[in-house]
């Protein structure tokens, strides 16, 4: 049967050298559909979850989904899932670009990587043929540069890469591709540069996929664009303004982070707004692979042509460490690219050793001349160099992210983190269901798996409001299940503005042969959330660890549109507990057996055991 799975893995061994490949097992791929929750259980299957993440036995999986290298809009998405550094829970990150639709076109759908080669190494796959090769050379370079000179060899490929923050171990350090796309959350950088793996380089001769049902596909598709086309988010604030279109919108409801979440509204937040970079810095949109949306910012920087920042770095470098100097922003995002560093984390972590700096703790003799002082264009750019870099001591701890850095100092809960990991760009004070979405996400503080900011803020599908409890644990999970779907599937979540449940499972059932419709396609959603959870379980997750900054549980936002406002995380997580079938923090044997997860059951029994 044809399907848009290659129905092939390849096995890399750094230790032994060996590049082996093997197949698919599709039924498993249909259970779990591929990208995050097939690379999930892969890592489940192979006891991943009770090793040291940084050890040789870690594993890295890069992963498509069934609709990466599709026609399908923005089938691109690749995951890389392993056990994270930072969390010390399941790591799953994505990203967009066109590596992952080479790695497809190349004819693979995952490559598992173990073990750790004595010296540096890189992958070269070009098409069927797999080898690994020397890569002392490459040690140390930043992106761009590691690029520049992977060309000289492999003209035509497509390079994923870490850059020095990774081969240091930074435990916020990203995994990049396509120069400027990041695979960014969670440490998996770390990950990569643990086993001395600077890069996998990419070269196809195909560049399509055969799907199961061609006419079918071209249907659901054209019916999916025509969506898409008609939706005020992807065919004009996003294509428009960008991600940071956001800014304003965040600001105006009084959920925007400012001073490491010190307060929620920032003054000045028009001067780094989506508004503000098309206006003095975009050259074009930038696009993904396969992307009809094209939310990309493609800017002039210093008289060179770059990938932009989006939202969230730059919210994290603006408001939340007080700088409204967007030139700024962009140079500190270049280099969050550049060296491989979270682009989330590392301003999360500027602005956290700034309120550590505010009240005392970091001294002007830890800073090296460049104090940590709340507005400082100098200090983000500078600081972000330093992580990347190691150069000194205190950057060295901040590149480990923001929980290590303030427990160092004895103050734990100045880390705006759950799970160690920085928590993304709204107030869940003034947005009640984000706050569910954080607290519960299985890698760490998150707001992509589970985006409640379309309902609590965008209204769509429907608006609900963002101060209320009522009903926001059955919309999180809802969200949290269909996104789970659209990460396996190879997609972009962005779409979700303009698609539901019945498009996505009727794209996959053209390009696979399935048979879903919208429950059974969220039912696989669950499943693929619930194996996520029991891999936590037994990586050693607490019911404690579903939980939030005593910040934002209990200390009201002091001033703006949203003043007075707190989480009611107490109220809310319980209710979500109920409406997932599970008992503090963990599924049940009846939810288990429900989602036909009979050996995971068995893992998880075993644990309790």
């Amino acid at each position: 049967m044809t399907t848009s799975y290659n129905g092939k893995i390849l096995r890399v061994n750094l230790t032994r050298g060996e590049v082996v490949p093997e197949k698919l097992d599709l039924n498993l791929a249909k259970k779990f559909i591929g990208g995050r929750g097939l690379g999930t259980k892969i890592l489940l299957d192979e006891g991943v979850a009770t090793v040291d993440p940084l050890s040789e036995e870690n594993k890295l999986v890069y992963i498509n989904g069934p609709m990466t290298g599709t026609n399908v809009p923005t089938g691109t998405r690749y995951m890389v899932v392993t056990k994270s550094p930072l969390t010390g829970m399941i790591a799953s990150s994505n990203s967009g670009g066109i590596w992952g639709a080479k790695l497809k076109y190349a004819g693979w759908d995952a490559i598992i990587v173990e073990g750790k080669a004595k010296e540096p190494v890189y992958i070269n796959i070009e098409d069927e043929k797999a080898e690994i090769l020397p890569a002392k050379d490459y040690w140390g370079k930043t992106t761009e540069t590691l690029i520049e000179e992977i060309h000289k060899i492999h003209p035509k490929a497509s390079v994923l890469n870490i850059g020095p923050a990774g081969e240091k171990l930074s435990l916020i350090a990203s995994i990049m591709n396509d120069t400027d796309r990041a695979a960014g959350r969670s440490g998996v950088g770390a990950v990569m540069g643990s086993k001395n793996l600077k890069a996998i380089t990419v070269t196809a001769s195909r560049s399509s996929i055969e799907p199961n049902d061609p006419t079918k596909l071209r249907e659901v598709v054209s019916d999916c664009l025509k969506k898409i086309r008609e939706n005020g988010v992807t065919s004009g604030g996003l294509p428009t303004y960008g991600t940071a279109v956001l800014i304003n919108i965040v600001n105006n409801i009084g959920s925007l982070p400012t001073n490491n979440w010190q307060e929620s509204y920032f003054d000045t937040a028009d001067k780094i707004s989506g508004e503000t970079l098309k206006e003095e810095h975009l050259v074009k949109q930038g696009f993904c692979h396969r992307c009809p949306i094209g939310c990309g910012r493609v800017i002039d920087f210093k008289g060179r042509v770059i990938g932009g920042p989006e939202y969230e770095p730059i919210w994290a470098y603006g408001s939340n460490c007080g700088v409204d100097d967007l030139s700024a922003i962009n140079e500190a995002n270049y280099y969050c690219n550049e060296y491989g560093l979270d682009a989330i984390s590392t301003p999360c972590t500027i602005a956290a050793a700034m309120e550590l700096y505010q009240r005392g703790y970091i001294t002007d003799d830890d800073c090296d001349g460049v104090p940590l002082i709340w507005g400082s264009s100098k200090a983000i750019v500078e600081w972000t160099k330093r992580m990347g870099e190691g150069s000194n001591q205190l950057a060295q701890l901040m590149a480990q992210g923001s929980y290590r850095l303030c427990q160092h100092y004895g103050v734990p809960e100045y880390s705006m983190s759950v799970k160690k990991q920085e928590m993304p760009a709204y107030d869940a004070r003034g947005i009640q269901g984000i706050g569910i979405t954080y607290a519960t996400s299985n890698r760490g503080g998150c707001h992509v798996r589970g985006y409640m900011i379309s309902p609590e803020v965008l209204g769509l599908p429907e608006t609900l409001d963002r101060l209320t409890t009522e009903g926001k644990a059955t919309w999180t999970k809802i969200f949290q299940d269909l996104t789970a779907c659209i990460d396996s599937m190879g997609m972009c979540l962005f779409t979700s503005f303009a698609l539901g449940a019945p498009e996505y499972a009727a794209l996959l059932n053209a390009g696979t042969g399935t048979d879903y419709d919208a429950d059974g396609l969220l039912e696989v959603g669950e499943r693929i959330y619930n194996i996520e959870r029991i891999f936590n379980k037994l990586a050693g997750m607490k019911a404690e660890d579903d939980r939030l900054p005593k910040r934002l549980t209990e200390e009201a936002i002091p001033a703006g549109p949203s003043k007075d406002e707190i989480s009611k995380i107490s109220v809310t997580l319980p209710d979500y507990y109920h409406v997932r079938g599970w008992v503090d923090a963990f599924p049940t044997t009846e939810t288990l057996n429900r989602l036909g997860l009979d050996e995971e059951m068995l893992k998880e029994e075993a644990l309790v055991e």
